[in-house]
């Protein structure tokens, strides 16, 4: 069914100005809680300690460059276990990352579901603000870390709490779901949460003829493709994923009849429409699992398709790279500076974290 409706910042003369969420400023370091900084030189017991992992991303990260990561690498797992501290990574985060120093990797659903689970003390976020603060709701007695507190992300800027209640004023009684990439202030104004794996079925669990879906534009249009749900959207996107064109996947079938091409639900449906599979980051590696395919073009963040190839070799990739410049914030170095320090930690209001708690258990406890 197509979009009834699609709104934005513009289309509300009364919207409160100057309140796009950024980051919060950092928590300062707890007093006496910084380690001295180890050693980082690269030396045979660096290179024993650090193999087995260097085979599992031999295939994407040049044997020249592991001597400049491994002493890092070998540091941060050390630190890991000093601190009693837990790493999940994202999908997007670079091959040493992912591969070599995160406890727990996966897409946004499957991170917030772990993030129940974890039984450390300490959590560091290797993602964006808006994942460490989903950590943080769902531990909300735990330290949450993220190393770079700029590392942002799009469509979480693009709406505040503010415009939930402009939406939930304008239309009276409509449910309102909004994807996982938004701050905590918007979780807080919403009935329930989702993320690319599950959003058609979170709609659909509301039993509602009409719901608001907020803030991707292209997700929304995804969505609307594959139900009967009324969907009213708004004009949020992700710098990344809107970047692709259809007529850039056209010309990879032109060069090679034969490639397979997978895309996020986030890409523009001209994209969409020229792809293979179309799901979430979990849903595209499970396809690649399963399908195996030779030549393979994954149109998302392109460290994933690092990821894939690091795991399964035998998949060429031909790799469209955009990179997100946020993921990107987040590096071995201050992976490490943050276990080190214990900063940067995550804070949300007790009595806004409450309310947003709400919206990610419902998505969390959504029987399948």
């Amino acid at each position: 069914m197509p979009i009834t409706g699609i709104y934005g910042p513009d289309d509300f003369a009364d919207r409160p100005k100057g309140q796009i969420t950024i980051s919060r400023p950092a928590a300062p370091a707890r007093p006496g809680s910084s380690l001295p900084m180890p050693s980082l030189e690269w030396t045979d017991e660096v290179a024993t300690a650090t193999a087995p992992l260097y085979e599992r991303v031999k295939h994407v990260i040049p044997a020249i460059e592991w001597p400049l990561m491994a002493p890092t690498i070998k540091a941060i797992n050390e630190l890991k276990q000093a601190r009693g501290a837990v790493i999940l990574a994202h999908n997007y985060q670079a091959p040493e990352i992912f591969h070599c120093v995160a406890d727990i990797g996966g897409d946004s659903l499957q991170l917030a579901v772990e993030a129940t689970k974890v039984k450390a003390g300490i959590i560091v976020q290797c993602g964006v603000h808006f994942m460490a603060e989903t950590s943080k709701l769902l531990n909300p007695d735990k330290t949450v870390l993220i190393p770079d507190m700029r590392a942002g992300c799009s469509l979480a800027a693009s709406i505040t709490g503010a415009d939930v209640r402009l939406l939930r004023e304008r239309f009276p009684g409509v449910p309102v779901v909004a994807y996982v990439n938004t701050s905590a202030e918007v979780k807080a104004e919403v009935d329930i949460c989702c993320t690319s794996s599950n959003a058609v079925q979170v709609v659909e669990s509301l039993n509602a003829p009409t719901v608001i879906f907020l803030p991707d534009r292209y997700l929304a249009t995804y969505v609307a493709s594959k139900t009967d749900v009324k969907i009213i959207a708004w004009k949020g996107a992700c710098e990344v994923h809107e970047r692709f064109t259809g007529e850039e996947l056209r010309a990879y079938r032109e060069a090679d009849p034969t490639v397979q091409i997978i895309a996020h639900p986030e890409c523009p449906p001209d994209v969409l429409a020229e792809a293979d599979f179309t799901g979430s980051t979990a849903h595209m590696i499970n396809w690649v699992r399963e399908k195996r395919p030779r030549r393979l073009v994954m149109i998302t963040e392109c460290s994933m398709a690092d990821n894939v190839r690091a795991e399964l070799p035998d998949v060429e990739m031909l790799r469209p790279c955009n990179l997100c410049p946020h993921m990107k914030r987040i590096t071995l170095a201050n992976i490490l500076e943050s276990l080190l320090t214990l900063r940067e930690e995550v804070t949300i209001d007790p009595a806004l974290a409450e309310r947003a708690r709400r919206s990610v258990e419902r998505m969390i406890n959504l029987k399948n």
